[in-house]
């Protein structure tokens, strides 16, 4: 486990580091096989959790049983962190897309620790307020966007996260499954995949297993805005 990656959560912006590794030290590590939940949908929500190793995705499930994917987390970021400032129940469910470890810190070693390096408060509502400006432009895109550019659009943000630059272009892990990365766009697998389809035929991707290397950013930047 890097600490250089878990000092990157917001939680310990501005920080000095040894007050940074005095926080993580109280912070428990937790071990996750792909699959397995972080927490659940409805349950009390009283702790925060920062990725260490691996990635999360965050899903709502309809009455019916369907799943829409939310977002998807890796190293350095934080889920969870909206019980800490209003508890309740969890408002999705967080589950394991590879082998990953979290590191967890309850709402009670928080609010101690906050008490003493209040500055942290500010950097977490900046965090809470990236994340709710992700689920407005969500939702636009789901009423404004056609699915070939709300897959540009998705294909953009995962680069962000996760993308390494190659002599080529920038390769993107992002460890998804077919029906994942459909759930995270809202459109079903198959017009995903042909969405993919035409975007390989211009060139302006190729398609890996839970992966795509992109080598036209600009002209899927300029599809995600049509």
């Amino acid at each position: 486990m890097c600490d250089d990656v878990v000092l990157a959560a917001p939680l310990f912006t501005g920080l000095s580091q040894p007050a940074a590794m005095a926080l993580v030290d109280q912070m428990a590590p937790v071990r996750l096989d792909r699959g397995e939940q972080v927490f659940a949908e409805s349950e009390p929500g009283d702790r925060l959790y920062v990725v260490a190793e691996g990635k999360v995705k965050l899903v709502r499930r309809s009455s019916d049983g369907r799943e829409n994917l939310l977002n998807v987390v890796g190293p350095g970021e934080m889920l969870g962190e909206l019980s800490l400032f209003d508890p309740g129940p969890r408002t999705s469910s967080a589950v394991a897309v590879t082998d990953t470890v979290v590191l967890e810190l309850d709402r009670d070693q928080f609010t101690a620790w906050l008490a003493q390096h209040p500055s942290v408060a500010t950097h977490l509502l900046q965090a809470l307020a990236r994340r709710l400006r992700r689920t407005t432009e969500a939702h636009a895109d789901l009423v404004f966007s056609d699915v070939p550019g709300r897959v540009a659009r998705a294909l953009l943000e995962l680069s962000y996260q996760f993308g390494e630059p190659v002599d080529n272009g920038v390769h993107v892990a992002h460890d998804l499954t077919q029906v994942e990365l459909a759930q995270l766009v809202g459109a079903s697998r198959e017009t995903v995949n042909k969405s993919l389809g035409e975007f390989a035929q211009r060139g302006w991707l190729v398609r890996e297993p839970r992966a795509v290397l992109l080598l036209d950013v600009e002209r899927l930047e300029h599809r995600a805005l049509r």
